[in-house]
């Protein structure tokens, strides 16, 4: 159910039966030469709305602006990890007075992540109702190493979008072959910097990339958000 499609009676219809709201976070930033910088947005949420479809879930707008510094001197629209951190305390707090004490948060981007921790903490000491918060990257929930317009997130696009240009596709850093010490240090330094560690902006191999293969990925990425969400929202399993 897409909040922003509905009517203000529907939405109190639904908040009085313990809804459960999903709020996918993505981000603006270069996705190499083939790749539109939409990408973690447009892919984080199509995912949100086939998980929202399946369990019920209330489905806000995507946050489309992330914590994407790393990427500069390539193109970033980024704010700050303390910004969007407080933009989604502020949401929670906001569904909290509208009577939704449940919600999951579904990040698309690595760079993220510090602004997901303890979430749930911060909101329950600027609210008396104690909210239920849960926080999932769904990279998490597929078998495949996670890329950044490689493979992965290429067959993805692809099986979502028509906007891939894969005559424009070009290998990346492949780190298949690095040891576990030498691929942490990459990482570590990918972080600070991505350029300096992968020229054209790349970390992965697209050109192999296939429809089939990012309707594959998806198809099990839902499957196992889908099976969590319900697992944690029951406390099952």
């Amino acid at each position: 159910m897409i909040v922003r499609d509905l009517v203000n009676t529907d939405i109190l219809k639904l908040t009085k039966r313990k809804s459960v709201a999903l709020i996918p976070v993505g981000s603006i930033e270069q996705h190499g030469p083939h790749l539109p910088v939409s990408t973690d947005s447009d892919i984080v949420s199509h995912i949100a709305r086939q998980v929202s479809d399946k369990n019920g879930f209330l489905l806000l707008p995507t946050i489309q602006y992330g914590v994407s510094f790393e990427h500069h001197p390539f193109f970033n629209m980024s704010v700050s990890t303390r910004t969007l951190q407080k933009i989604l305390v502020e949401l929670c707090v906001s569904l909290s007075k509208n009577h939704i004490d449940t919600v999951i948060i579904l990040n698309g981007h690595h760079g993220n992540q510090d602004a997901l921790k303890k979430l749930q903490d911060k909101v329950s000491k600027m609210v008396r109702v104690k909210q239920r918060i849960f926080v999932y990257s769904y990279w998490h929930f597929m078998k495949r190493k996670f890329d950044h317009a490689g493979f992965v997130e290429t067959s993805i696009m692809l099986a979502i979008s028509d906007k891939v240009l894969m005559k424009k596709a070009k290998k990346g850093l492949i780190p298949d072959n690095l040891s576990r010490n030498e691929l942490n240090r990459l990482n570590k330094k990918a972080n600070k910097s991505f350029i300096s560690v992968t020229k054209n902006g790349v970390w992965g191999d697209p050109t192999l990339a296939t429809v089939k293969d990012g309707k594959a990925i998806l198809s099990e990425i839902i499957s196992n958000i889908v099976k969590e969400s319900q697992t944690c929202l029951t406390g099952t399993g």
